[in-house]
């Protein structure tokens, strides 16, 4: 499909979604045309008598009804509020170099400019309209920012878009490659220009948001009833015109991309193996290293920056992407901005909310934290938190210190008491039970604690606990009785946890922070990276964090950052990869031999008491 045809096919799909409209405007329009008729005709005496103006009643009545109804729909429709998505905004005063690229692209494809650049903290770039009547007209400078002379609007032409380019491909890509990749997008402002595309587009986009509106809860009864029907007859208007919707963004797409095969054809083969690099470093940076921090009330304040050293360390271990590391000697398109840093900081937080859920702004408990503290200030803490974790749970369970702790804090925790607890038969004089909480209630079954209501932390069912044994081996019964515990000791935390206010921390730079003025912060956060995990997997964590501890305290180990795994302990300057086959093979058989073994061998005390916090 060439450029002409696919644009050709999206007007045609616009004009079918706007025949839909005018469709609808007809169906309201109807009985006052029909009333109109009947009370012309009874002026003029042709329509008398008393079934004529019974008929003029009724109709006019209908009439008057039927454009109420009509005018409250298009209200709700044109002041309903599209979802925007949540972006840092970029100055051309902060990128003109960026910018500049930007332009060069557009002239060179003979398409309109973006109105303005936005970073996304995703893998992800895409034009977005945010000329909707509900979030007002766009500011003079902004509408023109792009333009550049002689290319400003005018008249009734619509406003360009906003390019909104993913900040993982600005750290990783080259300068080259990230113009490869934003052609096809900057391409596609072309067939936005059109009158009949972007009117299409504005009806659907305010169709989606009135269903929104109508969607949401709390309101009183009689608004909930009037907007019910509001809501269905955007509903039917969308089902009518989605098919319609879809083809013609088809056509733009196609459109746009058949028109960016003139420019960089040869480079965005490259770029696009850079793409998936990028996407798949990205989320392990995420899943791996800022969550840990996140859950901490800590964030990494470059993501960004972290991305390469990921992606680097990815290549050095993968023979398939050896080649990708060659291409760091070229110009990257951070450098395209004046301030990478600043940016990257803004990107960095805004990722938090949005995969996270954290406060706007940093505070006494959500504060950045470097690469360079990041071993400090998270692994070890975390490692030590948790560990204090399990030996609350312990003392609960009424375990007692292991045998042969040190004379100088006979109390003190020790990974021997985990061992010995974990290892050794259960004592005949306690009851067996299997499923009860640190306070003797019954908990619920090894189900992900994420998953479980916010009551259950508080409220333990009352039922009678379960006093049969879930195995005739006394090993893993305890690991589940302290994987029980373990779950909701940690469940009650983060129901006790209150949000953190921000500070008044002053705020970043103009065209460098969250563009937050259109979205809603209740629904935080909208793209959750916490895996489920279950009670068990929470015991292996715990554990893992006391063997650390103790690795730490007695063998002089150091936390560490893997760019790839997340945290992790580095033993005479190795990182310990065999640690974690050892820990399951004691919570889940009860077999403390490897573990020992690998104990004995790194030359860690497990008698010997450790600091927690």
């Amino acid at each position: 499909m060439g450029v002409e045809a696919g644009a050709h096919a999206a007007r045609v799909r616009a004009l079918a979604v706007l025949r839909v409209r005018g469709r609808a405007l007809a169906v309201a329009l109807l009985p006052a045309a029909a009333a109109v008729i009947l009370l012309t005709g009874g002026s003029t005496g042709h329509f008398v008598g008393g079934a004529w103006d019974v008929a003029r009643g009724v109709v006019s009545a209908l009439a008057v009804l039927v454009l109420l109804a009509a005018a409250a729909i298009a209200l709700v429709v044109a002041r309903s509020r599209p979802a925007m998505s949540p972006t840092v905004p970029i100055a051309e005063a902060s990128a003109p170099d960026l910018y500049r690229m930007v332009r060069d692209l557009a002239d060179r494809l003979d398409v309109p400019a973006p109105s303005a650049i936005a970073l996304t903290p995703d893998c992800d770039s895409w034009l977005e309209d945010r000329t909707h009547p509900a979030h007002g007209p766009p500011a003079p400078e902004d509408r023109d920012e792009l333009a550049g002379p002689g290319r400003r609007p005018h008249g009734r032409t619509p406003a360009a878009p906003v390019l909104v380019i993913g900040s993982p491909f600005l750290w990783w890509m080259r300068v080259g490659e990230l113009r490869a990749v934003l052609a096809p997008v900057v391409a596609g402002t072309g067939p936005s220009a059109h009158p009949d595309i972007a009117a299409a587009r504005r009806f659907v986009r305010g169709l989606d948001a009135a269903v929104a509106v109508t969607s949401a809860p709390g309101r009183d009864p009689v608004s909930r009833t009037v907007l019910a029907g509001v809501g269905w007859v955007a509903r039917l208007l969308l089902r009518g015109c989605r098919g319609h919707a879809t083809e013609m963004e088809r056509g733009v797409a196609a459109a746009a991309a058949e028109r960016a095969q003139a420019v960089d054809y040869g480079v965005r083969i490259v770029a696009q193996e850079q793409v998936g690099l990028a996407y798949a470093g990205w989320d392990r940076l995420l899943t791996r290293v800022a969550l840990p921090a996140w859950r901490m009330g800590r964030w990494p304040s470059r993501l960004d920056a972290g991305v390469v050293a990921a992606l680097t360390e990815l290549s050095r271990r993968d023979r398939l992407a050896e080649g990708f590391a060659s291409r760091l000697g070229e110009r990257p398109a951070c450098d395209l901005l004046e301030e990478p840093g600043t940016v990257d900081e803004a990107a960095s937080l805004l990722a938090a909310r949005l995969f996270h859920g954290g406060p706007a702004e940093p505070g006494r408990d959500w504060a950045p934290v470097n690469w360079q503290e990041y071993p400090e200030e998270v692994v070890d803490r975390k490692w030590r938190t948790d560990a204090a974790r399990l030996h609350r749970v312990l003392d609960s369970l009424g375990v007692h210190p292991a045998a042969g702790t040190t004379a100088r804090d006979p109390g003190g925790p020790t990974l021997a008491r985990v061992l010995d607890h974990l290892s050794s038969p259960p004592d005949e004089t306690a009851p067996r039970t299997c499923d009860t909480t640190p306070d003797g209630t019954p908990d619920v079954p090894d189900v992900p604690y994420d998953a479980r209501p916010a009551e259950t932390a508080t409220e333990p069912p009352t039922a009678a606990p379960d006093t049969e044994p879930l195995t005739d081996d006394p090993a893993p019964e305890r690991s589940a009785t302290l994987a029980a515990g373990l779950s909701a000791e940690l469940a009650r935390e983060e129901a006790s946890a209150t949000a953190v206010q921000p500070t008044g921390s002053p705020a970043p730079a103009h065209g460098q922070g969250p563009d937050t003025s259109h979205w809603d912060d209740g629904a935080l956060p909208l793209f959750p990276l916490q895996p489920p995990r279950t009670a068990r997997e929470l015991l292996a964590d715990h554990v893992t964090a006391m063997v650390c501890c103790a690795a730490m305290d007695t063998a002089g180990a150091t936390p560490g950052l893997d760019w790839l795994d997340g945290p992790s302990l580095l033993v005479n300057g190795e990182r310990a990869v065999d640690l974690t086959s050892r820990v399951v093979s004691l919570t889940e058989d009860g077999d403390p031999n490897p573990l020992r073994a690998w104990l004995v061998a790194a030359g860690i005390r497990p008698e010997k008491p450790v600091r927690l916090v």
